[in-house]
């Protein structure tokens, strides 16, 4: 993280903590993930869990470029993948597949952690997907999403397994 990262991580945690703390903090396997969660952790007096399925869209060829170079290298491919979520970049994964396995964790950390205030430090994709979810829209919202660095998200998922989101 930058230094930037870092404090917006521990801002973001202040604030949690001001909003009435948290019982878990669920976080992606990766490094940006894992360090802003243990930032946001040290306003928290809450254990952090490391979930699998909350890691960023795998993009497989098209990782660490940035969308103009993909366009520029392989137009054709992204308006394929961009008109249809079921698609996934050459070698990655598909939004849909994304969309299966954060709704396999969101329902097992529910059932698990039933009642309980959970933190969830993941990634651009995964937290669009759990919008999604919440709001019952349909695949193709994602790309009419935009999710800033260290922002905040409440969802609160019902026992009925409707959702509210704030």
């Amino acid at each position: 993280l930058s230094e930037v990262g870092r404090d917006q991580a521990l801002r973001a945690g202040r604030q949690l903590a001001d909003a009435g703390g948290a019982d878990l903090l669920v976080v992606s396997p990766m490094l940006r993930a894992r360090e802003t969660a243990e930032l946001v952790a040290q306003s928290l007096s809450a254990p952090i869990v490391i979930e699998h399925d909350l890691r960023e869209c795998a993009f497989g060829e098209w990782d660490g470029l940035t969308f103009a170079e993909v366009q520029a290298s392989d137009g054709v491919r992204l308006a394929e993948w961009l008109a249809a979520t079921s698609l996934a970049p050459p070698g990655g994964e598909s939004f849909d597949q994304v969309s299966d396995r954060v709704a396999s964790a969101r329902d097992r950390l529910v059932a698990e952690h039933a009642g309980a205030t959970m933190v969830w430090v993941t990634h651009v994709t995964p937290l669009k997907t759990m919008v999604r979810l919440a709001l019952d829209a349909p695949s193709h919202s994602l790309f009419r999403m935009f999710v800033a660095p260290a922002s905040l998200t409440s969802i609160q998922w019902f026992g009925d397994g409707h959702a509210s989101v704030n």
